[in-house]
């Protein structure tokens, strides 16, 4: 059986990076499916629904936490690990292509492969989100999926789409960190946005006195 997977989430300052993974015949996707970048947020979510609910498909998950983010293992290396594991999670076999992730796309394609079974044969191409529609297809899931993950950070307040140009996202760091004297559980304590927001409350404590 076909599959296609991709990532959402690899740059931000909150939140996890998710991968996802949909197994099934191309030609039976849903009307509209294209990279997520190019579907509205309400129409994602009802693509991601109806692949979930759609015998027809497998789909599967993975999530790279804010704290394994912030660990010794290298972006690169935790896009490799989401991408197989959600490859792992929706039970894939056969063979399948992956928006790759890497500047070499045959080495994440071989990165990825030596994570799985012998019987799971991987591509990757730049771009594929947007040329092939199961892997557009798990750009969507893992986007919707991210994006629940950054909403339910905060339900009193909003806090943006969780990357660093996001003025939303770095107004509600500065006002958790004012206010709570520490960096919330969803932020990447490694990502410069982070070490700044909480250089500038150190000054701000510091000027008070």
């Amino acid at each position: 059986m076909q599959f296609g997977v991709d990532e959402a989430g690899k740059g931000p300052v909150l939140g996890p990076m998710v991968a996802a993974c949909v197994v099934g015949p191309a030609d039976a996707l849903p009307e509209g499916v294209d990279d997520s970048k190019r579907v509205a947020p309400e129409r994602r979510r009802e693509l991601a629904a109806t692949l979930r609910e759609d015998p027809a498909f497998d789909v599967g998950v993975a999530r790279i936490t804010p704290r394994r983010i912030d660990g010794e293992e290298d972006m690169n290396t935790l896009t490799v690990v989401a991408h197989a594991d959600a490859i792992v999670v929706a039970r894939a076999s056969g063979s399948g292509l992956l928006d790759a992730c890497d500047v070499d796309a045959a080495r994440f394609a071989r990165r990825v492969a030596a994570r799985l079974d012998d019987d799971v044969d991987v591509g990757a191409e730049h771009g594929a989100d947007e040329s092939v529609p199961l892997v557009g297809a798990a750009s969507i899931v893992a986007k919707v999926e991210r994006d629940a993950a950054v909403a339910a950070v905060d339900t009193d307040r909003d806090v943006g789409s969780g990357y660093p140009s996001d003025p939303t996202t770095r107004s509600f760091l500065r006002a958790y960190v004012r206010e709570n004297g520490e960096l919330p559980p969803c932020a990447r304590a490694s990502w410069k946005t982070s070490r700044d927001v909480l250089a500038a409350a150190e000054q701000s404590r510091l000027d008070g006195f």
